[in-house]
């Protein structure tokens, strides 16, 4: 998993769908980010975030979804989007 050099267009996304974290911090977490902007970020953001990560990053990120972040319509969308159609059940929190 790469972390993208922090740029003023990505940490500005990565402001706007992360908002509990820093710039540096959302950034350094592909997966997280990523799911956080295919859920909460605008056409534009998403435009930004394609820019930076190619279609099989985002694709390996989608797989290594956290549970709680993506909501039953994104998480549809993206896999279609992706060529990962159907999707898989959403994850799930799994307690010990």
């Amino acid at each position: 998993m790469k972390s993208p050099l922090i740029t003023d267009e990505l940490a500005k996304v990565a402001q706007r769908v992360i908002w509990v974290e820093s710039s540096e911090e959302a950034v350094a977490d592909p997966v997280q980010l990523v799911a956080y902007a295919m859920t909460y970020g605008t056409h534009e953001d998403m435009k930004v975030i394609r820019r930076y990560f190619s279609d099989d990053e985002l694709r390996e990120y989608l797989a290594q979804a956290r549970s709680g972040i993506f909501d039953a319509r994104s998480w549809a969308y993206w896999h279609l989007k992706l060529d990962r159609y159907p999707p898989p059940p959403l994850p799930t929190r799994v307690f010990r």
